[in-house]
């Protein structure tokens, strides 16, 4: 399985070439900025995006909608830590080496690559995260994704990935989001209910502002008027 894309006349490798040939044309700032783009920067602005997924969730509908939103905020990450896990023994299958080691002439942005190529766990990582946030929030998850297909041309760019070892990172991101799902979010659904019901914790799943949590209390309110009332009347009564 190592000779996946061994061959110079494979699709697979012209495009490596004419992807990674980028870097070569490209000023070295660029390929540094890409550099830390492709290794570190999308992941961090998949992580806000999460944090911005959550705030939405929380102030969407009713609180069940933001209840089953924040459940599928949270199995974004969890789906992609189970997709990197799940690709732990796909590697060790294949085991398809890097391509600048089989390959010569590529810009290589960054160094001390030593493990197999197929598939790429940032861009498993990314999709994952990518399709949790879709099923959570569409508008939000299209953002994600669009940075998970961003994440995929970074890798290739850069030198350390074929296309196809991103094209199945995506592929293995996406079945995992998608095929857990119903599962997960069976599970996650009832614990952030009570996540909500909590008086310290709520606040984690329903905004202040919610207009839910507003019309709680003002059912409230107008509920402890009438005691309030009555009180004040038994009060009065007394004194005459």
């Amino acid at each position: 399985m190592a000779g996946l894309a061994s061959d110079g006349s494979n699709p697979d490798v012209s495009l490596l070439y004419d992807i990674n040939g980028l870097a070569k044309s490209a000023p070295t700032w660029f390929d540094r900025v890409m550099e830390f783009v492709g290794e570190y920067g999308i992941l961090l602005a998949l992580v806000l995006v999460v944090l911005w997924c959550w705030w939405g969730v929380r102030r969407r509908g009713t609180i069940e909608d933001s209840v089953s939103g924040l459940a599928g905020v949270v199995w974004a990450p969890l789906a992609a830590g189970i997709a990197v896990l799940v690709n732990i023994p796909i590697r060790g299958f294949v085991e398809r080496p890097r391509p600048f080691r089989d390959h010569q002439g590529l810009e290589v942005l960054v160094d001390g690559k030593t493990d197999y190529s197929f598939v790429s766990d940032h861009a498993t990582l990314a999709m994952a995260i990518g399709v949790g946030l879709f099923i959570a929030h569409r508008r939000i998850g299209l953002v994600a994704i669009g940075l998970a297909l961003a994440e995929g041309f970074c890798r290739v760019y850069m030198g350390v990935h074929y296309p196809t070892d991103v094209v199945g990172g995506f592929a293995l991101g996406t079945a995992v989001a998608l095929l857990f799902a119903p599962v997960a979010l069976a599970l996650l659904t009832p614990l952030v209910s009570a996540v909500a019901r909590s008086e310290r914790l709520g606040r984690l799943v329903r905004s202040r502002r919610h207009p839910a949590v507003r019309q709680e209390r003002h059912q409230t309110l107008d509920l402890a008027e009438p005691r309030l009332e009555a009180g004040a009347s038994g009060e009065s009564d007394l004194a005459a």
